[in-house]
């Protein structure tokens, strides 16, 4: 299947990361730019809408489609290489007025090397490389990374926030913005936002599943599309797994939809194949981009990375549409079914670590964490742990409206943390040292939290 079927379609769609591309270009100290990121969620569109925008010229050369341009980059000098670019694309490239894209880069691994002495030697010409399998050329173990030359942007699918302004609700998105823990809101406006992450959980947040959505309405078309999302994917398999046979691919990237939210056990993914096989292919599938890993910590300290299990983790999917399609859910359905409760919960807590990715600093990779106690009379786990500034919080997932917070207590009252979090249908509110957060909310989480210390101390 050719990429130009799924791409979305040239609209004014919005992304977040653009704020951060401008304040990338307008930087004092800059260096070229590496945007990081599963194929299909955006990366070339939003590049082009930025290049077209922001500057007097925007020059594309992309490594797959038109391999001669390799050529370029037999040397290593900036001045030699823009010469032959200029030659070949017949457009004059000027620092400060010029966006070089250097598009499918990994299939040009001497162009990342480049990128270095374009920050030595040309510091004020804008540069961005960006790569649909771009993660396995930075992790070859023959290729030297340019350290300290270049920076780093990760893009993800849309975020819940991104899909309100993609579908005319930018006012329901402000407000959020400026709702604090003491405001009321009317049922109604509950009600229609709800309706809402419905809505996208339904649908995902891959740009051209949206974009088709938003034109036609036609679900049966949405649904097609992430069949053949799913099925891009599955292709790609061969360019980055020269040494691990596809079926161990194919069995994991299988499983997964149907795992999220469960401890993994390499069995579970296949009895009959060995856990380092299945371990390569899940490192495989997380450098794709399609995998994100939820690592347990003790929760003791910051960074969570310092107290980290690597050998006791559950696993997330790319997108939260995409996990339907792979898991046979039809979209008409789903639209009449209470989503939050699908495969026991697990698609609202897919949809909660979707968004908290969704709303990291555009530099960090994904990853997550959680915790976990493993005591015959008190077993306990958090479904997540997040840092806001100095503070660790703790985040429950409730499908349901009403539940239990045992564990969150738990975890409050071990690690002498004041206010933990709940995530459900609930409307915003704070109870003592429980902050509830609708699922609509995520985006203000951090904000919130902030507020929910200030009104407890």
């Amino acid at each position: 299947m050719q990429d130009d079927i799924i791409r979305p379609k040239e609209h004014s769609m919005h992304r977040d990361i653009q704020a951060d591309l401008l304040r990338w270009k307008n930087q004092d100290r800059r260096s070229p730019l590496l945007l990081r990121g599963a194929r299909q969620v955006g990366k070339t569109f939003i590049v082009q809408k930025f290049g077209n925008e922001e500057f007097d010229n925007f020059c594309h050369l992309n490594f797959e489609q038109k391999p001669e341009y390799k050529n370029c980059f037999n040397t290593l000098e900036p001045t030699k290489i823009l010469n032959s670019i200029e030659l070949l694309t017949q457009q004059s490239i000027q620092a400060g007025k010029t966006l070089l894209f250097l598009d499918e880069i990994q299939e040009c691994p001497q162009a990342i090397m480049a990128l270095r002495y374009f920050k030595e030697e040309m510091p004020d010409l804008h540069i961005i490389g960006a790569g649909s399998l771009l993660e396995f050329a930075l992790n070859d173990e023959d290729f030297k990374m340019p350290v300290g030359r270049v920076q780093f942007m990760y893009l993800r699918p849309l975020s819940f926030g991104e899909y309100l302004e993609a579908s005319g609700n930018l006012k329901l998105r402000d407000f959020l913005k400026n709702l604090h823990i003491k405001d009321s809101m009317q049922d109604v406006i509950h009600q229609k936002l709800l309706y809402l992450v419905r809505e996208y959980l339904a649908l995902g947040g891959m740009p051209a599943v949206i974009s088709e959505y938003l034109q036609s309405k036609n679900l049966l078309r949405c649904q097609e599309i992430q069949t053949d999302l799913l099925r891009t994917f599955r292709l790609d398999f061969g360019k980055y797994a020269k040494k691990l046979p596809h079926e161990h691919l194919q069995t994991v990237f299988a499983k997964s939809p149907g795992l999220i939210g469960e401890w993994l056990k390499y069995s579970t993914l296949d009895p009959d194949t060995s856990s380092a096989t299945l371990k390569k292919a899940l490192k495989k599938l997380c450098d794709a981009g399609l995998i994100i890993l939820v690592y347990t910590t003790s929760g003791s300290g910051l960074p969570f990375e310092t107290h980290m299990n690597e050998k006791k983790f559950k696993l997330l999917f790319l997108d939260t549409g995409l996990v339907k399609r792979a898991c046979n859910l039809e979209l008409d359905l789903l639209f009449n079914q209470d989503l939050f409760l699908i495969n026991k919960g697990a698609l609202a807590e897919q949809f909660v670590g979707q968004e908290l990715l969704a709303y990291m600093a555009k530099e960090e990779n994904n990853i997550l964490f959680s915790w976990a106690r493993e005591e015959k009379s008190s077993s306990a786990e958090i479904d997540f742990l997040i840092a806001v500034g100095s503070k660790i919080v703790p985040i429950e997932v409730k499908a349901k409206s009403i539940g239990s917070l045992r564990s969150l207590k738990i975890f409050l009252s071990e690690k002498k943390i004041r206010l933990g979090v709940r995530i459900s249908e609930n409307p915003l509110s704070l109870s003592d040292d429980i902050l509830s957060i609708p699922f609509y909310m995520i985006e203000e989480l951090p904000r919130l939290v902030k507020e929910g210390y200030g009104k407890i101390n």
